[in-house]
C-alpha cells in the first residue's frame, strides 16, 4: 500500500475540470499542433502526450533563453518534481534531485541517471556530473521521473538526457555573453550537411557535421569563486537507406576556486563573504575530461525484427581537488590527506534489438496495432587510479598551505555493471495500452590498496538487482490521456560510501546494503484544442506519486578524515506535480509548474553531532524531513507577444524552506525571486541574423541560500545565491 491517498484525492479534483473541457471540442475541430517527440523511457520515439509516464522536454529555444547555457539549473526550474540548485560554485556540481532521489548527495549527482547523446554521465557506482553538457548545441533535454526511470538500472530515481541537434542546414554561429561578476563567454559553432541524399539517388547516403567550442570566464560574487571552463564538441552523422550512425567526441576542461559554504552565523552576517579556510588553503578543483561515443542503428524492412542498435563509448576524466583540512587533522595515521587526485577510465556498450509482433493472443477484437518488444544487454566500467596527498609542505614558519604534499593514499578503485533488460508495449483494447519492462543486473566494486602504511583497505563487494515496471495508458480522447505505473528500484552505495568501515578497521564496509524503493504514479495529460476556446490553446499535466524506500543510506561515523556510512531504515515520499501552459489568441503565453512533496523518514536513527564523530549519538526521530528536500516549489512565467521590438518575459521562481540536516535543526528559508528577460532576432539579410538575449535575474536583489550542503560536518550548510545580476548575450548566425 503506497502512502498516496491525499495525493490521489488532489488529482481527482482535476478530473471533473478536464471532462467538460474535453467535451467542448467541436467535432470538426482542426487537429492539435504537432506534439513534442520524446525518446527517454520508451521503446521508440513517441509524442509526449502518448508517453505513459511523467516526462518533460525542454526545447532548444527554452535552453537558449534561460541564460548563458552553462548550467542545467538555468532551464530545469520549469520541470515539476525536479530540483536543480545552482551552488554558484564551479568547484562543485549542481545539486539535482528527482522526487527526493539524490537530495542527500553531499557532492556530485547521485540517485539520478544522466546521459549526453546516449553516453552515460553517471558512472557504474551511481555517481555522476553534468558540467560537460553542451547546452548551446542541444536540440532538447528530456527529464523522466517516476517508475519508468527504474528501467535505466542502478541509481535511476530519475533520468536527465541531453540530445544534440543534427545538422540539417548550413549554419555558422559566433556568440558572446557578458554578465555580472566578470562573466564572459565566447562561443563558435558550425553545422553543415556534407552530402545530400538526392546526390546518390533516393535513399542514398548523407553525412552531416556539427562542431562547437566555447570558453567561459567568471570572477564570481564571492572571493575565491573564480572559474574558467573550456568545452569542445564534434558530432558526425551518417544516414543511409537503412543505417544511421552518429560519432560524438567531446573535451571539457575546468579550473575553479571553491569558496566553501557558510555557517548560519556567517550567512546572517554577510552572505557574500567567503569562509576564511577557503582563502587559507586556496581551495580549488581542476577537471579534464575527454570522451567519445559511436551509435549505429540498423533498420530492417521485413520480418519481426525492426531495428538493432549498438552504442559504445569510452572516456577519461582527471580530477584534482584541494580541500580545507588542517595539517593537525591529517596527523592521524589513517587520514587520506587534504588533496584528492584521481584518473578515471570509463567505457561501456549497449546492444539493443526491437521487434514488432502481432497483438497478444486472446485480447479483445477491438485492440489495434501490434506488440513492440525490445531487449538488450549493457556493460559499463570505471577504473579510478585514486591518490590522496597532504595539502601542505614544511612545518612552522616554513609551512605552505594549499599545495600538494606527501602521499597519503594510493589505490585502484573499480566498478562494473552488467545488465539485461526487456520492454514490452501492447494494446489491450482500442484505447488501452500496456507497457512493461524488467532490468536485471549486477554491480561489482573493488579496491586494491597500495598504500599500506595505514592498513590494507582492499576489498570486493557486489550487488544484484531486478527492477520490474508495469504501466497502463488509457486514451480517453485524442487530446486526453491517463496513465498509471508502478515499479521497484535499486540504488547501490557508491565507492566512496563503501571505502571505510565504521569500527575503524581496514577493508570495505561490507555490511552496507543497497537502497531499494517501490514507486507508484498516476497521471493525466490533456491538450486543449484552440478551436474549442476561441483560439486559446491549453496544456495540463498532473501527476501524483508515492515512494517507499528501505535501507536508506546515511553517515554513521566521521573521524580522522574518514566517513563511514550506515543504513538508516525506511523513508516515505508522496507528492503532486502539475504543469500547465496556455497560449492566448493575441500571442501572450503563460506557463506554470508546481511541486508538492512530503519526504520524511519513516524510521528513527542516530546521527553525528559534528566532527570528530566515532559513533552517532543524536536522535533523528521518525517523521523528520529528509535533508535536502522542500515541501513545495513553484515556477511560473508570462511572455508578451512577439513584436518588432522583441518579446519580454517575467519569471517567478519560489521554493519552501529546505532541510539542511537530518536532525532538522538547520533550514534554508523559503524564497521567491523574479527574473526578467528580453529576446529578439534581427534579420540582417543574405542569411545573416543576430539573436539577442538580455536578462536580469533576482530582479529584487533578494538575499537567500541558493542551495545547501547537506549534513555538512563543519556546519557550513549554506551556499548563497547570486544577488541581482545581468546578462547580455549576442549570437550572430549565418546560414548557407
Amino acid at each position: 500500500m503506497f502512502p498516496t491517498l491525499p495525493a490521489l484525492a488532489t488529482l481527482a479534483a482535476f478530473t471533473p475540470l478536464l471532462t467538460p473541457l474535453g467535451a467542448l471540442a467541436a467535432p470538426n475541430a482542426p487537429p492539435a499542433p504537432a506534439q513534442t517527440i520524446v525518446i527517454t523511457g520508451g521503446l521508440r520515439e513517441a509524442a509526449l502526450l502518448e508517453a505513459p509516464y511523467a516526462i518533460t522536454s525542454i526545447e532548444a529555444a527554452e535552453l537558449r533563453s534561460a541564460g548563458p547555457m552553462v548550467n542545467l539549473s538555468e532551464a530545469l526550474a520549469r520541470v515539476p518534481g525536479l530540483v536543480a540548485a545552482n551552488r554558484n560554485n564551479y568547484a562543485q556540481d549542481l545539486q539535482i534531485s528527482a522526487r527526493g532521489f539524490g537530495a542527500r548527495a553531499g557532492f556530485g549527482v547521485r540517485g539520478v541517471r544522466l546521459y549526453a547523446d546516449g553516453i552515460p554521465a553517471t558512472m557504474p557506482d551511481g555517481q555522476g556530473q553534468v558540467a560537460h553538457f553542451d547546452l548551446a548545441g542541444a536540440q532538447r533535454v528530456e527529464v523522466l521521473r517516476g517508475p519508468f526511470s527504474a528501467l535505466y538500472g542502478n541509481s535511476s530515481g530519475g533520468v536527465i538526457a541531453l540530445f544534440t541537434a543534427p545538422a540539417t542546414e548550413g549554419l555558422a554561429e559566433a556568440g558572446l555573453d557578458i554578465g555580472s561578476f566578470g562573466l564572459t563567454q565566447a562561443r563558435v559553432a558550425v553545422a553543415t550537411p556534407l552530402g545530400a541524399a538526392h546526390e546518390a539517388g533516393p535513399g542514398g547516403p548523407a553525412f552531416d557535421l556539427k562542431a562547437s567550442a566555447s570558453q567561459l570566464q567568471l570572477d564570481g560574487f564571492r572571493p575565491q569563486s573564480e572559474a574558467r571552463r573550456t568545452l569542445g564538441q564534434l558530432r558526425l552523422g551518417y544516414t543511409g537507406a537503412r543505417d544511421r550512425v552518429t560519432l560524438l567526441l567531446s573535451h571539457h576542461e575546468q579550473n575553479a576556486q571553491d569558496p566553501l559554504g557558510l555557517s548560519r552565523a556567517q550567512f546572517n552576517e554577510n552572505p557574500r563573504q567567503t569562509t576564511p579556510q577557503a582563502l587559507q588553503f586556496n581551495t580549488r578543483k581542476t577537471v579534464q575530461q575527454t570522451q567519445g561515443g559511436l551509435r549505429w542503428r540498423r533498420a530492417f524492412d521485413e520480418g519481426a525484427l525492426r531495428e538493432a542498435t549498438l552504442a559504445v563509448y569510452s572516456g577519461q576524466r582527471a580530477v584534482v581537488q584541494w580541500l580545507a583540512i588542517a595539517p593537525g587533522t591529517q596527523a592521524g595515521a589513517r587520514h587520506g590527506g587534504g588533496v584528492i587526485d584521481f584518473q578515471r577510465d570509463y567505457g561501456g556498450a549497449d546492444l539493443r534489438a526491437l521487434w514488432r509482433l502481432p497483438g497478444l493472443p486472446g485480447l479483445a477484437a477491438a485492440a489495434e496495432g501490434g506488440t513492440d518488444i525490445a531487449a538488450g544487454v549493457v556493460q559499463e566500467m570505471q577504473t579510478d587510479e585514486r591518490q590522496g596527498f597532504e595539502n601542505f609542505t614544511g612545518t612552522g614558519a616554513a609551512q605552505q598551505l594549499g599545495v600538494t604534499g606527501r602521499l597519503r593514499r594510493d589505490e585502484t578503485n573499480r566498478a562494473r555493471t552488467q545488465e539485461l533488460y526487456a520492454q514490452l508495449s501492447t494494446p489491450l483494447a482500442t484505447r488501452l495500452q500496456l507497457s512493461a519492462g524488467l532490468r536485471s543486473g549486477r554491480v561489482t566494486m573493488s579496491v586494491r590498496d597500495r598504500f599500506l602504511a595505514n592498513g590494507d583497505d582492499s576489498g570486493d563487494l557486489g550487488y544484484r538487482y531486478s527492477n520490474p515496471v508495469l504501466g497502463l495508458r488509457w486514451t480517453l480522447a485524442p487530446s486526453w490521456m491517463l496513465h498509471a505505473s508502478l515499479a521497484r528500484g535499486f540504488e547501490s552505495p557508491t565507492l566512496g560510501e563503501l571505502a571505510y568501515r565504521p569500527d575503524g578497521s581496514a577493508g570495505f564496509n561490507s555490511g552496507l546494503r543497497g537502497q531499494k524503493s517501490r514507486q507508484f504514479e498516476l497521471g493525466s495529460k490533456w491538450r486543449g484544442q484552440p478551436a474549442a476556446f476561441g483560439g486559446l490553446a491549453l496544456e495540463l499535466d498532473a501527476t501524483v506519486f508515492g515512494i517507499r524506500t528501505q535501507d536508506e543510506i546515511g553517515v554513521q561515523t566521521n573521524a580522522g578524515g574518514r566517513s563511514s556510512f550506515q543504513n538508516v531504515g525506511r523513508t516515505e515520499r508522496q507528492g503532486l506535480e502539475l504543469a500547465a501552459a496556455a497560449t492566448l489568441p493575441g500571442g501572450w503565453r503563460s506557463a506554470l509548474s508546481l511541486t508538492v512533496l512530503q519526504a520524511r523518514y519513516a524510521d528513527g536513527f542516530l546521527a553525528c553531532a559534528g566532527i570528530p564523530c566515532t559513533a552517532p549519538t543524536v536522535p533523528v526521530p521518525a517523521g523528520n524531513r529528509i535533508a535536502g528536500t522542500q515541501r513545495g516549489s513553484l515556477w511560473a512565467e508570462v511572455q508578451s507577444p512577439l513584436q518588432a521590438w522583441g518579446r519580454v518575459a517575467l519569471e517567478w521562481r519560489a521554493t519552501s524552506r529546505t532541510a539542511a540536516n537530518d536532525t532538522n535543526t538547520e533550514w534554508a528559508p523559503g524564497q521567491g525571486t523574479l527574473n526578467l528577460r528580453w529576446t529578439q532576432r534581427f534579420p540582417l539579410g543574405d542569411g545573416l541574423a543576430l539573436e539577442a538575449l538580455a536578462r536580469v535575474d533576482n530582479l529584487t536583489d533578494k538575499t537567500y541560500a541558493g542551495s545547501v550542503i547537506v549534513n555538512d560536518a563543519n556546519g557550513r550548510f549554506f551556499e548563497p545565491a547570486a544577488p541581482r545580476n545581468t546578462l547580455l548575450a549576442l549570437r550572430l548566425q549565418q546560414t548557407f
